[in-house]
C-alpha cells in the first residue's frame, strides 16, 4: 500500500432476498446513472415519470430502453402508449426529477412543446429522445421497454447523475 493511502474496506458478500432488500438496492445504488423523465400523452393529458434505468441499446437501428416499474399507478400508460420521449436531465434540474417522481402531472409552468406524434417534449434538458415503442418485456418487478427513436435532440450541459442516493453530476476536474 502506498505511503498514506486508506486501505479499501472488504466486500460484503449476500445472496439478494427478501431479509436483504435494502443491502441489494445499496449495492445497486454504487452504480452512478443518469437521470431522465420520460412523457407520453394519454386521453386525459400529458404525463411524465422520472427514471434512471436508460441505456443505448443500437446504433442500427437507433434502439435505446428504459425500465418503469410495474407498481407505479404510470405504469399503464407507458406500456399501452406508442409513442413516448426520454428527455436526459441536466445538472440543474434535480427539482425537476424529483416533481416528476412524486407525480406524473408535474408539467405546470414548464416550457412544453407537443410534437407531431402528439407526445409531450420538455425544452429544458441536455438530450431527447423522441420514440416509437419497439418492444416490451417482462423483468420481474420491472418491464424492459425498448424504444426506436426517430428524432434527438442535444444541447450542451452537465447531466444530472444519482449515485448513492443523492443527485450530482460528473466533473472531469482540471
Amino acid at each position: 500500500m502506498a505511503d498514506g493511502a486508506m486501505p479499501i474496506p472488504r466486500l460484503s458478500l449476500f445472496a439478494p432476498g427478501p431479509d436483504t432488500q435494502r443491502q441489494f438496492r445499496d449495492a445497486l445504488g454504487q452504480f452512478g446513472t443518469g437521470v431522465t423523465v420520460v412523457t407520453t400523452m394519454t386521453a386525459t393529458g400529458p404525463i411524465g415519470m422520472t427514471a434512471n434505468s436508460f441505456s443505448s441499446v443500437s446504433m442500427d437501428p437507433p434502439l435505446v430502453l428504459w425500465c418503469p416499474a410495474r407498481s407505479s399507478n404510470r405504469y399503464t400508460y407507458f406500456a399501452e402508449s406508442r409513442h413516448y420521449a426520454i428527455h436526459v436531465l441536466g445538472v440543474e434540474q434535480e427539482e425537476l426529477a424529483l416533481a416528476f417522481a412524486r407525480s406524473g402531472h408535474a408539467f405546470d409552468g414548464l416550457e412544453m412543446q407537443i410534437s407531431a406524434t402528439g407526445v409531450p417534449l420538455l425544452d429544458a434538458c441536455t438530450a431527447r429522445f423522441e420514440c416509437e415503442a419497439h418492444a416490451l418485456h417482462d423483468a420481474g418487478d420491472h418491464a424492459i421497454a425498448v424504444g426506436r427513436v426517430t428524432r434527438a435532440a442535444v444541447r450542451t450541459g452537465k447531466a444530472l447523475v444519482f449515485c448513492q442516493g443523492d443527485f450530482g453530476t460528473f466533473d472531469k476536474g482540471a
